[in-house]
């Protein structure tokens, strides 16, 4: 069962929701169900110890989902 992030068009609120199937996504926060699934990030380790965030300009904070952020 895949988990996937959101942003409420409504409130704005950002969560993650398990989806089975073709289950409707419910904002936790308003009870909205226009939302719109973002692109999710994962963190990793680089060979130093180094950290960092896998990013390809998508997602609520590039713009996508417009959500006005």
């Amino acid at each position: 069962m895949p988990m996937y992030e959101y942003v409420c068009m409504k409130c704005e609120a950002h969560f993650e929701e398990l989806v089975r199937g073709d289950m409707k996504v419910v904002c936790p926060d308003c009870g909205a169900t226009k939302v719109a699934k973002q692109l999710s990030t994962f963190s990793m380790v680089g060979t130093a110890g180094q950290t960092g965030a896998f990013s390809s300009g998508g997602g609520c904070c590039g713009g996508s989902c417009g959500c006005g952020h």
